[in-house]
């Protein structure tokens, strides 16, 4: 018997609205299953008929009246370009969102605070991702304090659950990202813990490599992790210029170097650690290099 895809099952909040559903009398199974089956996820009829019969989930209250009306206000709440749900695959959408968006900022041409705004969001977007891995999977991604004896969730200084930032995210043993992915991700964040406390200088072109791997090995881990229509090739592309750089101008650029010490030791003291092969990984750092060559059209 094939085993149960673990994605195809209801969250406690849907659960909640399933009863209050089911509560007010206006709906049967098979409409209420209609409001939480989507593109990316199929429910059984057993799972409304459990609740109606109490069989599973009797813990989980019901939602109120005000949170069932503003659920079917709203409904369906999906995503037509990918058929996620604005709700239940909130943290994917928001993923894939902020990767677009940090592409989006540094491709600006009017834009000046490019690496340090793209390292920023991008960031999020793998938290996110991987945070959305690691729910399907059923890890629990929390922090955790022993009191008294007794594990607790730590919690924000407002009351919520502390969930792990994105380097304990990769320091997890079941993490899925392999060894160049991770490297690069690991090199970003000790740029951001370097930047988010001073401005930095000619940033953009010293690390332009580390970002583009960083786009590509997104896109590729989207499409391995969830799958492959979830992938953003068709949002990604690479940036446009209106004018050529002339040789003097290139030469120019690469007389200057004023980049920030602290920077140059950071990345001096990241890729120290690093093997040979991993620096020239095209995962940790994707390079490319244009030629300019003049060339007669075939006929």
């Amino acid at each position: 018997m094939p085993k149960r895809n673990p994605k195809n099952r209801l969250e406690r909040w849907e659960i909640g609205l399933v009863k209050a559903m089911l509560a007010e009398g206006q709906h049967n199974d098979q409409d209420i299953l209609a409001y939480f089956t989507r593109p990316t996820r199929s429910i059984n009829h057993a799972r409304v008929s459990e609740i109606r019969d109490g069989a599973k989930h009797k813990t989980v209250p019901a939602a109120s009246n005000e949170e069932l009306q503003r659920f079917l206000t709203s409904w369906p709440q999906i995503d037509p370009a990918t058929g996620l749900h604005l709700l239940g695959d909130e943290l994917l959408v928001k993923a894939r969102e902020a990767m677009l968006h940090a592409v989006q900022g540094y491709n600006n041409p009017r834009t000046f605070f490019k690496a340090e705004t793209f390292i920023v969001t991008a960031v999020i977007a793998w938290t996110y991702l991987l945070h959305y891995y690691f729910k399907q999977k059923g890890i629990d991604y929390r922090y955790y304090r022993k009191v008294d004896g007794k594990l607790e969730v730590v919690k924000t200084k407002h009351g919520a659950d502390k969930h792990w930032e994105l380097s304990e995210c990769l320091a997890e043993k079941k993490c899925p990202l392999d060894e160049p992915t991770t490297a690069n991700l690991r090199f970003l964040l000790e740029i951001r813990h370097e930047i988010e406390h001073q401005m930095t200088r000619r940033i953009d072109e010293t690390i332009s490599a580390k970002l583009q791997a960083c786009c590509l090995n997104f896109n590729r881990a989207l499409k391995e992790l969830v799958g492959e229509r979830f992938g953003l090739e068709g949002d990604l592309s690479f940036a446009l210029q209106f004018t050529s750089i002339s040789r003097e101008q290139r030469d120019r650029l690469l007389k200057e170097s004023d980049l920030s010490a602290n920077i140059i030791a950071m990345q001096t003291s990241f890729e120290d650690g690093l093997t040979d092969d991993l620096v020239r990984d095209p995962r940790y750092a994707y390079r490319v290099v244009y030629i300019e060559k003049a060339a007669r059209p075939t006929r």
